[in-house]
């Protein structure tokens, strides 16, 4: 009869196994949760439609919900005690956070009135230049150098807007007016701009810094209640909600858990559902309708602006 003899290493044979299996479940968990984050941003356009509310109302309602409730997770992991705010938060940081804040939530007011000037497909398709914009104002502020490859894929983008422009309809079949597309560009503008600052703040825990920069928001935003009122149905006000918990708060808590776990192409990759979802959205729930010449130029405007991401390494994402 022959005896199996197990040595005293045997039980942590499969140790590598069990690692290599943890590591996969957490790449997957990791996918999942940036696939339903660019999924989510992709409805946010439907979410300030549906809501009837102004843009600045609509911006002001996302800083508040979505900055107590990002403060509220804070809080409960420790970060927002006196002595790990000393220690990681300094004044200059503070100031950064602050200016982040204002461009950050400017971005938001912009691109939530173009959605009805224009429409949810265009105005977040031209806001997907923002990463070449991004690149342009790191060359102008931190005298980074910009390569051929940039400039080539910048006039692409840009000349893609220019076809959306020139080829764009709305639902009853009439062009769509310049102001839409104008002030998803400087939502962009103003979005390069946040996520410049945001490089230099990378330091910080995300989720600190998102609730700051919500807090500012709000405080900004707050006078504008006068003249751009909430909505006083229930309807609009749960819409509002909405943004603030589940397009704001979950949202960005899905991406910083996820973002960091991922390699950069597959981020790059599946980042494209939110242009697209938008899309979709936009031609299912409103009628937009997409003429050859505005899909011509989406496609250039996406592909341009994406393919910066695949060598690059991914920033501070803020939807």
């Amino acid at each position: 009869m022959t005896t199996n003899t197990v040595g005293p290493g045997a039980p942590n044979a499969d140790l590598p196994a069990r690692r290599r299996s943890a590591r996969n479940a957490g790449d997957s968990r990791a996918l999942l949760q940036w696939t339903t984050a660019m999924t989510l941003s992709g409805t946010i356009g439907a979410v300030v439609l549906e809501s009837g509310a102004e843009a600045t109302a609509v911006a002001f309602a996302r800083c508040l919900v979505g900055g107590l409730l990002l403060a509220l997770w804070c809080a409960a992991r420790g970060w927002l005690r006196p002595a790990a705010l000393r220690a990681g938060l300094t004044r200059r940081d503070l100031a950064l956070a602050v200016l982040g804040g204002v461009l950050l939530v400017g971005n938001w007011v912009l691109l939530f009135a173009s959605y009805s000037l224009s429409s949810i497909s265009i105005s977040t398709v031209i806001y997907h230049t923002q990463p070449l914009l991004l690149v342009g104002l790191a060359a102008v502020l931190l005298r980074e150098k910009i390569t051929g490859s940039h400039l080539v894929r910048a006039l692409i983008a840009f000349a893609g807007v220019a076809l959306i422009s020139l080829g764009a309809q709305g639902s009853s079949g009439k062009p769509v007016g310049i102001a839409g597309i104008a002030l998803a560009l400087a939502a962009a503008v103003l979005y390069a701009g946040a996520s410049l600052i945001a490089k230099q703040l990378a330091h910080l825990r995300p989720h600190l810094l998102a609730a700051i920069q919500c807090s500012v928001g709000a405080v900004l935003l707050a006078p504008a209640l006068a003249v751009t009122p909430l909505p006083s149905d229930t309807g609009g006000l749960l819409w509002l909600l909405l943004l603030g918990t589940v397009h704001t708060a979950v949202l960005y808590v899905l991406m910083y858990a996820s973002i960091g776990k991922l390699p950069t192409g597959t981020v790059a990759l599946v980042s494209y559902l939110y242009p697209v979802v938008a899309v979709v959205v936009d031609v299912l729930a409103y009628g937009h309708r997409i003429t050859l010449v505005e899909g011509i130029g989406m496609l250039a405007v996406l592909g341009a602006a994406m393919a910066p991401r695949r060598r690059g390494g991914v920033g501070r994402t803020q939807s």
